[in-house]
């Protein structure tokens, strides 16, 4: 992912829009590239913070930001988590069905 694309991407993330390819892409950007990182703690205290001080609440920008990407990750280790189970239930489902047809075959 490019920075044009990752500063694209931002209001979705902050909304929380973004697929498990895309949101695991823009992790992996904002642990790479310091400049985009700034760009998106701008974009969250411009959005967030705002709504948040018209509201007459109190808002930490560090703590915000810390937050989403907390849940960002542990959404793309969900979802990992999510494929590899689904990766060694489909194994064992061939690995059963081959036996039943070795042994249909057997008998």
């Amino acid at each position: 992912m490019d920075c044009k694309e990752f500063e694209q991407l931002i209001p979705a993330f902050i909304n929380q829009e973004l697929n498990y390819k895309t949101l695991m892409r823009f992790n992996d950007h904002i642990d790479s590239c310091s400049e985009c990182r700034e760009e998106l703690t701008i974009q969250i205290l411009v959005t967030e913070g705002m709504a948040r001080l018209e509201e007459g609440n109190s808002f930490d920008l560090q703590m915000e930001l810390d937050k989403r990407l907390v849940e960002a990750r542990k959404k793309v280790r969900f979802h990992k988590s999510f494929l590899y189970v689904g990766i060694v239930l489909e194994i064992l489902a061939m690995l059963a069905i081959a036996g039943i047809v070795i042994w249909i075959l057997l008998l």
